[in-house]
């Protein structure tokens, strides 16, 4: 960096834009709308080339010393740091700017040390802090995933307050949309972006990871794709391809629920997790025990199941804490070096989560739920990359309720869309026997990080 005259600050960058963005993207990054939609499959790049594009509109203004500010929002605000707060700082160091700006966590921010200008990151619960806000200044919004958001509507109430918020050296805000197509065609994303088509000052592009020309696309990449091309070809073209393949009526392909006799000798557990779907007077109370090996299997090892129907003398929580805690230590005790990672919880419980604290001292992590249909990806994710495996006979623990995966097994045969909900923006599942299914979604959503899912 270097200046020229008082309050002139020239920022050299030290990237080559046609190193760096595909010929894909070019109308993304030469063309000047007001409103870009950017759809397409996983690995296509379309965040790298937002985040480097709001740089590129960020630096004239710096190289003149003057104030300019970028929001970037997401659904879910937990999941910023290990997305587009890191997505930001990449797009920095491409321009050789990042240490040019000062970070902080509580809140987001990255904001450039000379000028003040700043990069502000909200979740949804933050929504009503933005709207109420003057943050001035403005020349970009980015809504990343968004089909992650409610409606449209979510928009149209916070870019109204955005647009009279810009720079008074900018022509107009310009809005960035991100989002890989959900598989539903009905979806309200997919239906807006269609209606887009065509408006004035809006560009809605896609792409895929067949568009990359620069050589991103790793041999890795490539292998993790066609593995999951070969094991459920519907689900490629929904996460590489961002076609919407629709829903079919069973919600899971059981090809890919890979029964085991034992656990490989050649690999080892090293991360243990438990996940609970509880119930009390009508309900079936559900506790899975997965498995994170060194050559990054999961395995579902053993489960808890109790069913109150039919029972005169039910389980109360302070019953089922103790047996849930008994088959907790019989489980873990059998992986010498593998701790126990997280213990996750249906949000709705209230009682038993208490009461395991009050007997045990110990939390369990009540899940953020998503829609249903947001909520099944996470464990599709990980059907389709193949690496999800479960233990026909189960290690034995001679607990009551325990030492069988079958009711596992069956309750997913069994879980389906319920019919007609499939072409609606909502699909719905069927709620009968359908709790080892909820706890294996709660463990696959609250771990996806530590599983290598999409976050």
């Amino acid at each position: 960096m270097k200046t020229t005259k008082k309050n002139e600050i020239i920022n050299q960058p030290t990237i080559d834009i046609q190193k760096e963005v595909n010929p894909n993207f070019k109308k993304v990054f030469k063309a000047r709308y007001t409103y870009n939609i950017l759809k397409g499959g996983r690995n296509s790049f379309k965040s790298s080339v937002i985040a480097l594009l709001l740089i590129y509109l960020m630096l004239p203004y710096l190289n003149q010393g003057k104030r300019v500010n970028i929001v970037v929002l997401r659904k879910v605000g937990s999941t910023i740091r290990d997305s587009v707060y890191n997505k930001m700082q990449w797009a920095l160091g491409k321009f050789g700017l990042l240490d040019k700006f000062k970070g902080t966590v509580a809140p987001f921010k990255l904001t450039h040390r000379q000028t003040g200008s700043t990069i502000y990151f909200y979740g949804q619960d933050s929504f009503e802090k933005v709207k109420s806000n003057d943050i001035g200044n403005l020349i970009g919004v980015w809504y990343e995933e968004a089909a992650e958001f409610n409606s449209s509507e979510d928009f149209d109430q916070t870019n109204a307050t955005f647009m009279r918020q810009e720079h008074p050296d900018a022509d107009f805000v310009r809005f960035f949309w991100s989002y890989n197509p959900p598989r539903n065609p009905y979806s309200w994303i997919n239906e807006w972006a269609d209606q887009m088509r065509g408006e004035e000052d809006y560009l809605v592009h896609e792409s895929s990871y067949k568009d990359d020309k620069l050589g991103f696309v790793t041999p890795q990449m490539l292998k993790d794709i066609n593995r999951i091309k070969r094991n459920d070809y519907d689900y490629y073209r929904y996460l590489y391809l961002g076609e919407p393949v629709g829903l079919g009526t069973n919600v899971y392909n059981m090809s890919l629920f890979k029964p085991l006799q034992e656990l490989p000798s050649d690999d080892r557990v090293i991360a243990l997790f438990y996940s609970a779907d509880t119930g009390h007077s009508v309900s079936a109370t559900s506790v899975g025990c997965y498995g994170l090996t060194a050559k990054r299997k999961v395995i579902r090892l053993n489960g808890y199941y109790y069913s109150p129907a039919g029972q005169v003398n039910k389980k109360a929580p302070s019953e089922l804490s103790k047996d849930i805690y008994e088959f907790i230590k019989a489980t873990a005790s059998q992986f010498k070096g593998a701790r126990i990672r997280k213990r996750t919880i249906d949000s709705a419980e209230g009682a038993l989560r208490n009461q395991y604290y009050k007997d045990h001292g110990q939390h369990w992590i009540p899940i953020n739920k998503l829609k249903k249909v947001d909520m099944i990806d996470y464990p599709t994710d990980l059907l389709a990359q193949g690496r999800f495996y479960y233990l026909e006979n189960p290690l034995p623990t001679g607990l009551e309720h325990c030492d069988s995966n079958d009711i596992f097994i069956e309750e997913h045969k069994k879980y389906m869309w319920v019919d007609g909900t499939q072409n609606s923006d909502n699909p719905q599942v069927v709620k009968e026997d359908d709790h080892t299914c909820d706890e294996f979604q709660y463990f696959c959503v609250d771990n996806a990080r530590d599983l290598k899912l999409k976050l």
